[in-house]
């Protein structure tokens, strides 16, 4: 969990943990609809000053690192669309499976499958960020998920 001090001034991000199943639903709907934004301050801004990423292979800790390493990721990994599905859930921890699907600038679309476990301080920021992600090249044929989820589609992400 984060070392420092929330920021005062900072709002709550809402739900807060303890976690229940529907707030942690709730959260884990704000991650994907943040992260579909490709926007990476925004996504950036729900992490806490100092949180700590490991990514597949490389690790980070703070916003800065954070938002340079968003922004690399979508410049490369064009036209990104994710869906992530609660998977487990404990006081100030979440589990989540997901996907998503982009194309490189040679135009070959990838799927990504991955895992992550949350962990959130008490105004409801992510203090640490853990991701195992792995990549299938597949066809443009073969995609899935077109676009962001629409409201209330809490459809189970089929493993193949």
């Amino acid at each position: 969990m984060s070392t420092d001090a929330p920021d005062p001034n900072a709002p709550p991000r809402h739900p807060l943990p303890p976690f229940d199943a529907e707030t942690a639903r709730i959260k884990v709907q704000a991650a994907e609809d943040a992260w579909n934004t490709r926007d990476p301050q925004r996504v950036a801004a729900a992490y806490t000053p100092d949180s700590i990423w490991r990514n597949r292979s490389t690790f980070l800790t703070g916003r800065p690192e954070i938002e340079a390493f968003l922004t690399d990721k979508w410049e490369r990994e064009l036209d990104y669309v994710l869906r992530k599905q609660l998977w487990a859930f404990h006081e100030n921890r979440i589990a989540v499976r997901f996907q998503y699907e982009w194309h490189d600038a040679t135009g070959q679309w990838w799927r990504s499958y991955g895992n992550e476990q949350w962990e959130f301080d008490e105004r409801g920021y992510m203090a640490r960020r853990e991701a195992s992600i792995n990549d299938v090249p597949i066809s443009a044929e073969e995609r899935r998920i077109h676009g962001r989820r629409p409201p209330g589609d809490d459809t189970d992400i089929p493993l193949r």
